[in-house]
């Protein structure tokens, strides 16, 4: 009987697969592929979670103001709104403002809007802006960050405030 058997496991090794066989082999490979693919921090044999694209949004704004030199985000007509809607009582301050997000299953990319202040190097909280960013959006979301695109659109100057502070006093005595 024992002969029987390694017969035909020699058989098996020298016949080579019939085409439904290979079919067969191949169909199984490919799902055991994918299966192996979609196994991720987001994508598990449980299930998947799905991530909205307004919480990498408000991470990558939230991580982006952490960042010394950094003065506002966003264009100067957001940031026009955003200090309009700040002054109603019980809302809420934006922190997503400035930020656009492209999200896939397992990747993001990130555009940010910012105002850097004066004397601060753009180089220097450009690269602490990228590094701040990826790590706190792939280690809240599993997501990978394939690149995050900063775009500077003013220099924020001491004198700024100052002028602020003069046009609010001014509005007051009116």
């Amino acid at each position: 009987m024992a002969d029987d058997q390694s017969t035909a496991a020699r058989r098996a090794a020298v016949v080579p697969a019939t085409g439904e066989e290979q079919k067969r082999q191949v169909e199984q490979q490919s799902k055991e592929a994918e299966k192996a693919r979609n196994i991720g921090p987001l994508q598990t044999e449980q299930g998947n979670t799905t991530i909205a694209e307004t919480v990498v949004q408000k991470l990558a704004g939230i991580a982006t103001r952490e960042v010394p030199g950094v003065y506002a985000m966003g264009s100067a007509s957001r940031r026009a709104f955003s200090s309009l809607s700040e002054r109603i009582p019980g809302s809420q301050t934006n922190v997503s403002g400035g930020v656009s997000v492209e999200k896939g299953e397992r990747q993001a990319a990130i555009d940010l809007t910012v105002v850097v202040e004066y004397g601060a190097s753009i180089v220097d909280v450009s690269k602490m802006i990228r590094r701040n960013v990826i790590e706190s959006v792939e280690e809240a979301t599993g997501l990978e960050v394939i690149e995050v695109n900063i775009s500077v659109t003013d220099v924020h100057l001491p004198e700024d405030d100052q002028n602020d502070s003069a046009d609010s006093g001014r509005a007051e005595l009116q």
